[in-house]
């Protein structure tokens, strides 16, 4: 409603009020608004009103599913894989490798620790240093720095197999947290329809992602891997790279989300957002109801973003690195 507050030198002041008209009797109209006050509005000063819909429904869905930390970490693989792995008894060695250029002294690479690094799901069939010396074997021949990846902070997390790597001097590194949260709220987030999604990533998609640098066609083998993967991309300046990009797998009911990225000159307006609840949605659409992440526990930033989206800790884990004197 729209009214008439007061005169200032000889001209009118507006004021608006905005909620549900409880009532109109008597010349007065009373309007309650959101947070509870009654504004009482005099028919003689009522300019204008118009009906306003109300703020869509907000969908609750059930809860992200319970899962260990092994399921989890197995729909995460699948959700990252790695183009050549290999079974030693529970434990699957990846391996992603970047070439070297010619020339360049530092040699191959990997793309990623998520996949270039043991992920020990169980008993590897041999005394822990024999698999230890196959792991360095196996990457060695692959001139990769051998990983193994460490959950930890839960029940079912592997910290006697921290222990036991810690008294054989491998190094910890890259501390990450594993994060979940209902689906259908992070589909519900704003800024969907400034959103295009795609099943492939295109060349500007490309361009956005920072870690692809000379690694495309080893970044593209893993990228494009899982289940069911959906790229989205918030279109930017004619000849600019995009604004923001994502990527989600879903994979039954678990949708996972990486490769967030937004144009740095364009942070804090709710682009990355806008990409996960377009990505979302298409994960919904396919009967995911549970999300998940992987974020480094040192990223403030995006923990902050994505704890205001609903995610929550899972479980924690980390690599460990192969002591130098088994990898020179």
């Amino acid at each position: 409603m729209r009214r008439v507050a007061e005169i200032v030198q000889g001209r009118p002041v507006f004021s608006d009020t905005v909620g549900v008209l409880t009532s109109w009797s008597g010349g007065v109209l009373m309007i309650t608004r959101r947070t509870g006050e009654v504004v009482r509005i005099t028919e003689s000063s009522l300019v204008a009103g118009k009906a306003v819909p109300g703020a869509p429904a907000v969908r609750r869905g059930p809860a992200a599913p319970a899962a260990g930390v092994r399921e989890l970490q197995t729909v995460a693989a699948r959700g990252w894989p790695a183009p050549e792995s290999e079974r030693l008894g529970g434990w699957t060695l990846r391996a992603a490798v970047v070439p070297a250029a010619p020339g360049d002294p530092a040699g191959p690479r990997g793309f990623t620790r998520r996949a270039n690094s043991v992920l020990p799901l169980g008993d590897p069939g041999l005394p822990l240093d024999a698999a230890l010396e196959r792991v360095t074997g196996w990457y060695g021949a692959r001139g990769l720095v051998p990983y193994v990846q460490v959950a930890t902070g839960s029940p079912d997390g592997d910290e006697r197999l921290a222990a036991a790597l810690d008294d054989r001097g491998w190094t910890r590194e890259g501390a990450t947290l594993l994060l979940t949260a209902p689906l259908d709220p992070v589909a519900d987030a704003p800024g969907a329809e400034r959103v295009v999604t795609a099943r492939e990533p295109d060349d500007a998609w490309l361009r956005r992602y920072r870690r692809t640098g000379t690694a495309v066609g080893t970044a593209l083998a893993v990228l494009r891997g899982g289940p069911s993967v959906w790229f989205a991309t918030v279109p930017g300046e004619p000849g600019e790279p995009p604004a923001a990009i994502g990527r989600c797998v879903v994979d039954g009911v678990w949708a996972g989300f990486a490769a967030v990225e937004v144009d740095p000159a364009l942070r804090r307006q709710g682009l990355a957002t806008a990409v996960m609840a377009a990505l979302a949605r298409r994960a919904v659409a396919e009967g995911a109801r549970g999300a998940y992440l992987q974020v480094e526990e040192d990223n403030g930033s995006a923990r902050a973003l994505y704890e205001r989206m609903g995610f929550g800790p899972h479980h924690h884990y980390h690599y460990r690195r192969a002591p130098r004197s088994t990898t020179d």
